[in-house]
């Protein structure tokens, strides 16, 4: 009973760690803290299960394997965070996302076997006594669903994220009416389920959560993946809070339901920002059919070279840097962080304007500028800049493309129509740093490359930056 107490208490000091983690990452100066309790509110949690898991007579082979499932967690997760790079970070957190919608599919079956296999035995009977054998149907039937979902869904997010598939979305006839058979099918076999459990009843919904799991995103196309993140991050808390419920885990229910409403929330600031609505990330995505403009003749795009942006940027008065997932591709974070302190220390006024959805990842790159140790206080988001671009001399578009296109703002027919953007057109001078002239992630092309204002720096972003600083 002691062990028991003090393992509860434990699990709320996880919980009030947990919190406080999640906290501190909504800011960048206390990120680190943030992280910090995490970690060690995860590790608090882990040592009262293993010591909860021994007081309660698990020993021998039970006992080792829960250790060596532990270490083993633990050496592939520190081996996978060393060697990541943050390029790779998008499609690891979906991955991620998919052990936890896994397990929960496991916590489920293993609740029907233990319960639901054996309505005569003691388990089944103690819940019947108690009046929440029916209870624990929904729980064990809704937790497969939420797992299965997570599961596929996020496997098909790391494969699109890996560039392992195509980004385009996948477009089957009936699409939405689909997904809402595949969630009115699953309503009528909840509902078989509570009153009359069965095996194939669960099999039946396994198969038909991760078929839906796996149409879901894949009809989601690139422009979206960001936003496709966090609602598998919404996903997989979700998930685990439905294994709480089955393990009567309290921790796993406040952490799950922790993630889940973060992830939601999230996913709901990212979709206002990109001028959507959840649904209809959900049922489509970027990129599925250009309109009237798809094959819009902009004219030829002007060149420029290092030389020429050096001699741009020295006469200039305010330059704001727009960066996108090509500079985590080049990993050229530390040369712009460079280049920042070296036109600071000319006497230039230089910011950072971050678009909700830049690279593959929400806040991708306030942490690669993090990790550059650009000044936090010139990085600025887009509803915060947007209007200074009038009155900026220079801006330098690093490897992004979709959340600057102005066909987002001017053609009605493009398939970001109605997406904000950064609006680096209106200042005086664009320089473009791309490797071509290819679309972007949403397969969209950008008129920006063909305006007056704007020319193009050719090649990978890191080589081009530290020519300019040659140059400077």
């Amino acid at each position: 009973m002691a062990v028991d107490t003090a393992a509860q208490a434990a699990y709320i000091v996880s919980a009030l760690l947990f919190i406080l983690a999640l906290a501190g990452l909504s800011r960048h100066e206390t990120a680190k803290a943030g992280n910090t309790f995490g970690i060690v509110g995860m590790a608090v949690a882990l040592f009262a299960t293993v010591a909860l898991a021994i007081d309660q007579d698990l020993e021998g082979s039970g006992l080792g394997l829960l250790l060596a499932a532990t270490a083993v967690g633990a050496l592939i997760g520190l081996r996978r965070a060393k060697a990541v790079e943050m390029t790779g970070m998008p499609e690891l957190i979906a991955l991620l996302h998919s052990f936890v919608g896994l397990a929960a599919v496991m916590v489920g079956w293993n609740g029907y076997l233990h319960v639901e296999a054996h309505l005569d035995g003691d388990a089944a009977q103690a819940l019947r006594a108690t009046d929440t054998l029916g209870i624990h149907h929904a729980e064990v039937f809704i937790g497969v669903f939420i797992g299965a979902v997570t599961f596929t869904g996020s496997v098909v997010a790391f494969l699109k994220l890996s560039a392992r598939i195509k980004s385009a979305p996948l477009t089957l006839p009936g699409k939405n009416a689909l997904n809402l058979g595949a969630l009115l099918v699953f309503a009528i076999l909840t509902t078989w389920f509570v009153v009359e459990p069965s095996l194939w009843l669960l099999v039946a919904v396994t198969a038909l959560a991760l078929l839906l799991g796996w149409h879901l995103v894949a009809s989601i196309g690139g422009g979206d993946m960001p936003v496709v993140v966090s609602m598998l991050n919404s996903y997989s808390g979700w998930a685990a809070a439905a294994s709480g419920f089955l393990l009567e885990n309290d921790l796993l229910i406040i952490t799950g339901a922790l993630v889940g409403s973060s992830g939601a929330y999230l996913s709901y600031i990212m979709c206002k920002a990109m001028n959507r609505s959840f649904i209809s990330v959900i049922a489509g995505g970027f990129g599925i059919e250009a309109g009237p403009g798809g094959d819009r003749d902009y004219g030829e795009h002007r060149e420029i070279n290092a030389e020429g942006v050096a001699e741009m940027l020295t006469g200039a008065d305010s330059v704001i840097i727009t960066p996108g997932y090509g500079m985590a591709v080049a990993q050229a974070q530390h040369g712009v962080a460079e280049l920042t302190r070296t036109l600071r220390e000319k006497g230039k006024d230089v910011r950072f304007g971050i678009h909700p959805v830049a690279g593959r990842l929400p806040g991708h790159m306030n942490v690669l500028l993090a990790e550059a140790r650009v000044p936090y206080d010139i990085v600025l988001e887009m509803d915060e800049i947007n209007d200074d671009f009038d009155g900026t001399t220079v801006v330098l578009v690093i490897g992004a493309n979709d959340t600057v296109n102005p066909a987002a703002m001017d053609d009605p027919g493009s398939p970001i129509a109605g997406m904000p953007v950064l609006r680096v057109w209106d200042a005086d001078n664009v320089v473009v740093f791309k490797r071509s002239m290819a679309s972007g992630y949403a397969g969209v092309q950008n008129p920006l490359f063909f305006r007056e204002n704007s020319a193009m720096l050719f090649g990978d972003a890191k080589e081009r930056v530290e020519d300019i600083l040659r140059a400077l």
